[in-house]
């Protein structure tokens, strides 16, 4: 595998650009006199048979199959310096493709689904960051128009709110990282790659603001990063979203008062209704669905159920995809809502980004197995709805990193 991924990055990406530059020089680009004395010596006889296309010269050189190949080579969770190669000939090879071929591509939706406009995107790696940095670390999403708001949003906030301080961004999976590059061409650093940046910029004073919802494995594998860096700069990590996670279910905290209030506030507003008071009356219920983990942090799930029902949210149940812990499984949510009478479910993800489990673990109607589709087959319920939006966009979680942020700052500079 690693030795056609490297045959190919070499080679055909080389090939395949010849061929589509062939011809290709603009008013604005004009070539030299001596280019357009070679050209014309060694320009080749005219001949009945007409030249092959670009796109029918490459075709025949690259295989959906090979495609699928170099797909699999860039879905990996570890960064290597033939990386940025080998997301380069993926590309290279999608687009060698005729229209029939990329469609017996088995991972098509690599390249072809639509997620928004990567333009519109900041990375937010560039250089000349200063003294004073904050780091806002993500999982990362590929889906461009909710990188946008969700986590832009959250940059965003962070950096109206401290002007002075440079916000960078560093995403943790790598797998994400590599299918931007790949199918947008935009880098993202991980956070290996962010904190060298700012070893390699003088910072001095660093404080890290993750995303992540709470102090699982994203976060461990986090503060274990930042270690080789500790004797470079001053680092603090911020608390992420959700806050201390608490030794059982019953232990809550404001982090989670205030998140529960807010999502729920929004998705209330959404679905119509004045209040949740008035959505419970309606027969609607609100179901939550959060990722799930194996990491211990699990119980953090459990703990914003018990925050929904000391708040009176009767009618909202949280769940998670993976089904950790396991009084969160979708099947045990479904029974808890048929138990409660309800007749309409809105389905919302508890996530910070709106990217690939919501759109196709919980929203997918065609997908047998997402939420919407194991909803409707229980034949409980007369409407299910969805609204899929992350908590990133939600201003109130937005205020609530800036409050993380702003007490990791008084602690640096104190």
């Amino acid at each position: 595998m690693k030795s056609f991924v490297k045959y190919f990055a070499a080679t055909a990406i080389a090939a395949l650009l010849a061929m589509a530059c062939v011809g290709c020089a603009s008013e604005e680009t004009p070539a030299t006199d001596d280019a357009a004395t070679t050209s014309e010596q060694e320009a080749p006889a005219a001949t009945s048979e007409p030249a092959a296309t670009t796109e029918e010269a490459a075709a025949t050189e690259v295989t959906p199959e090979d495609v699928d190949e170099l797909i699999a080579a860039i879905q990996v969770q570890e960064w290597t310096e033939t990386t940025a190669d080998d997301c380069a000939a993926a590309k290279a090879a999608w687009d060698a493709l005729s229209d029939d071929q990329k469609a017996q591509v088995e991972e098509g939706d690599y390249f072809a689904l639509d997620t928004g406009d990567a333009s519109a995107d900041d990375p937010l790696n560039q250089d000349g960051i200063g003294e004073n940095e904050i780091l806002v670390v993500s999982f990362g999403t590929s889906f461009n128009d909710s990188r946008v708001a969700d986590i832009g949003g959250v940059e965003r906030a962070i950096q109206a709110a401290f002007p002075d301080w440079s916000v960078r961004r560093a995403f943790t999976a790598q797998i994400i990282l590599n299918h931007i590059m790949a199918r947008d061409g935009e880098a993202i650093d991980n956070v290996d790659q962010a904190l060298q940046r700012a070893a390699d910029n003088g910072v001095k004073n660093l404080v890290i603001q993750p995303t992540h919802l709470m102090h699982g494995a994203e976060y461990d594998e986090l503060v274990e990063a930042t270690e080789a860096y500790a004797d470079q700069m001053n680092i603090v990590i911020a608390e992420p979203l959700l806050g201390e996670v608490g030794a059982d279910a019953t232990v809550i905290n404001d982090d989670k008062k205030a998140v529960a209030e807010a999502v729920v506030a929004e998705a209330v507003a959404q679905a119509g209704y004045a209040s949740v008071e008035e959505m419970d009356a309606d027969g609607a219920a609100l179901v939550l669905m959060g990722h799930g983990t194996s990491h211990e942090a699990n119980v953090t799930y459990s703990q914003m159920q018990t925050t929904m029902n000391e708040l009176g949210y009767k009618n909202v149940f949280i769940g998670t995809v993976e089904g950790e812990p396991e009084e969160t499984e979708c099947s045990v949510v479904i029974g808890e809502v048929e138990k409660g009478g309800y007749s309409t479910v809105w389905l919302r993800p508890m996530m910070v980004v709106a990217g690939d489990h919501a759109n196709n673990d919980m929203a997918d109607p065609e997908d047998p197995e997402s939420w919407v589709s194991m909803f409707t087959d229980a034949g409980s319920f007369e409407n299910i709805e969805t609204q899929v939006m992350g908590l990133g966009e939600i201003p109130a979680v937005q205020e609530l990193y800036v409050a993380h942020t702003a007490a990791a700052l008084e602690s640096i500079e104190g």
